[in-house]
């Protein structure tokens, strides 16, 4: 596979860009680079070259998906202040429940699951690269005493469970009012546990 470049040339990108809709529209279960090719307006010898193999095509396409995944992240992480935990979870959880993410999350399931059950093929480190991103995010939202103790660990681990579980309920129900009712009791648990401590 060519080396990853800091600068990818604009086809390079482009084509990225394409195959990534495509995923988000498909999935990567059963991704073949002839009918993706042929989707995109490319070739296979094209992908090969750009991407080294399907393999290299799939971890460019999940590095891609976890750039999004990261954008609202981001948002969370440049506060002024820590926003505390249950507001940050609010504030996931509305963006995970959009429906027009809906495609994205699905993509960010079927990799997660992969990577639990072949961790030695492009999926490798997806699962555990994502908890990890979550919960640094979620540990900047707390104030920092809560963030450096015990508790604090054990508390943006439950809201990360808690956010994980709904998402993948919402998933495989749609059923959006039930799931998000679930979140906001957990979320109220939450704060009042936070008050009482």
């Amino acid at each position: 596979m060519p080396p990853k470049t800091a600068n990818p040339s604009a086809r390079q990108t482009q084509l990225l860009e394409a195959a990534y809709d495509y995923a988000l529209a498909h999935g990567l279960a059963d991704l073949s680079l002839r009918p993706l090719a042929e989707a995109i307006g490319s070739s296979t010898r094209v992908l090969m070259f750009l991407f080294g193999n399907k393999d290299g095509l799939v971890r460019a396409l999940l590095e891609r998906a976890r750039t999004d995944e990261l954008a609202l992240l981001d948002h969370l992480r440049h506060s002024d202040a820590p926003v505390g935990l249950a507001p940050a979870a609010e504030q996931v959880w509305t963006w995970l429940a959009a429906e027009e993410h809906r495609p994205l999350l699905r993509l960010w399931a079927e990799a997660y699951a992969r990577s639990l059950v072949e961790p030695d093929g492009p999926w490798a480190g997806f699962a555990r690269s994502t908890v990890d991103d979550w919960l640094d995010v979620l540990a900047l939202c707390q104030p920092q005493p809560e963030r450096d103790s015990d508790d604090g660990a054990t508390r943006r681990t439950l809201t990360l469970a808690v956010l994980r579980g709904a998402l993948l309920d919402l998933l495989a129900t749609n059923d959006e009012t039930r799931v998000s009712k679930a979140v906001c009791r957990q979320l109220e648990l939450l704060r009042q546990e936070r008050g009482k401590a």
